[in-house]
């Protein structure tokens, strides 16, 4: 009988893991609490209205459908018996040989896990259409404001974060009033919308270099969007944000500043860090646990130059397919690959519609050229080829017209 490998989470990791074992003589299960594999770096795009869920998101099951040692199983992963070789799903439970944590990670409020009903995340396909709602709701709730001053707090949206997600989603909200909703009101001047950007660190993208740092302030400042560096959130509620002394009146607020790893720390009682993250080596298996590895957000693990790898999507990626290949290679007793090499996949983030960033460390390149490289590099990235297809005609007609063909208010039921 073939071995079996669990993989938990159908994120970027997990998925890059079940495919590299396609031809292993082994059972794969990937579980997943959701029925999608999402494509996270175009997420802010459906909160801002530009694309549509089913742009970026597609079924696991579809996608692993011609790999005939794979099954997929939807439901939520509440903990792991290591000592039995079990992974617990609520009443139900899954054995396995080998397994591959790939949980992925959640918001971080720093200790204020209050400030969450007041400044959602971005994380999943509900979070984005919750932000979306808020967003185009405040337009429409100033619409029909008397109050100067509730006005002025409807059309003010906050974002707490100044690494890519918080960069990306200020210019595209920036952008999304004063360019696609300019001409469709009558009351209020969508022009006017105050878009403030803040990061408590000292600059935005600290993950960058500083001359692209530095390049994104200018950029954001040129797009209408107020930059606070050096300004840590010290009070979030309904009303806004309070950074020390200073408040800002706001209806909405968006949090983009931290994330937490998932709790398989805790499933398995393994050193973490302070984010949560379970401390792996060059191979991601977890110390004390046999056959147990652990890859994406759900890790800490540092490059050969000692630096932690960031959790983005090329790093997961690439840890998945090789954690793939390695259990493949012990499943037919055949010798380790090397050890785990980092090959740098560059950072890109968009600033609107005609800039973006781009730093691969050996090279760097910012305005318009990057803009265009990181739409051509996310559009290749997509799953299959309507994905692509779908994104492009959709990028193409909001470049030449401005307009943004999500722009519904849905309810939850």
């Amino acid at each position: 009988m073939n071995q079996r490998v669990v993989i938990v989470g159908g994120g970027f990791g997990g998925l890059a893991a079940a495919k590299a074992l396609s031809r292993a003589p082994v059972e794969v299960v990937l579980i997943d609490k959701q029925n999608y594999h999402l494509f996270q770096p175009l997420l802010y795009q459906v909160a801002t209205a530009a694309l549509s869920s089913a742009d970026i998101a597609w079924p696991i099951r579809r996608i692993l459908r011609h790999q005939s040692n794979a099954q997929v199983l939807m439901a939520e992963v509440t903990g792991v018996d290591a000592a039995r070789k079990r992974v617990i799903m609520g009443e139900k439970t899954q054995s396995y040989d080998y397994l591959v944590l790939a949980s992925g990670a959640t918001h971080a409020y720093f200790g204020h896990d209050e400030w969450a009903q007041y400044a959602p995340g971005l994380k999943q396909v509900i979070d984005a259409t919750a932000i979306r709602r808020r967003i185009l709701l405040a337009f429409e709730q100033a619409e029909i404001e008397s109050d100067a001053s509730v006005r002025n707090s409807l059309l003010t949206f906050v974002i707490v974060g100044g690494g890519p997600t918080g960069v990306e989603m200020a210019g595209a909200i920036s952008e999304l009033a004063r360019k696609a909703l300019a001409a469709d009101f009558r009351r209020i001047d969508p022009r006017t919308t105050r878009v403030v950007l803040i990061e408590a660190g000292p600059q935005l993208l600290p993950s960058f270099s500083d001359p692209i740092s530095n390049y994104t302030k200018r950029a954001l400042e040129k797009l209408g969007v107020e930059v606070r560096v050096g300004s840590p959130v010290t009070h979030c509620n309904s009303y806004g944000v309070r950074l020390g002394d200073e408040e800002i009146s706001a209806t909405t607020t968006i949090w983009a500043a931290g994330v937490a790893a998932s709790p398989a720390a805790d499933w398995l009682q393994v050193d973490r860090d302070r984010a949560g993250r379970i401390i792996v080596g060059s191979r991601f298996e977890i110390q004390g646990l046999d056959g147990v590895f652990a890859v994406g957000d759900t890790v800490l693990c540092k490059n050969a130059d000692g630096n932690v790898l960031p959790g983005i999507a090329p790093v997961a990626k690439q840890q998945g397919t090789y954690v793939g290949k390695l259990i493949a290679a012990r499943t037919q007793n055949k010798p380790d690959p090397k050890p785990f090499r980092y090959r740098n996949a560059g950072q890109l983030a968009t600033i609107g519609r005609r800039a973006g960033v781009v730093d691969f460390g050996w090279v760097r390149f910012k305005g318009r050229l990057a803009w265009w490289f990181w739409g051509l590099v996310h559009i290749f990235f997509l799953i299959n080829l309507r994905s692509r297809f779908t994104v492009a005609i959709h990028w193409l007609w909001s470049y030449l017209t401005f307009d943004r063909g999500a722009r519904l208010i849905t309810r939850d039921l």
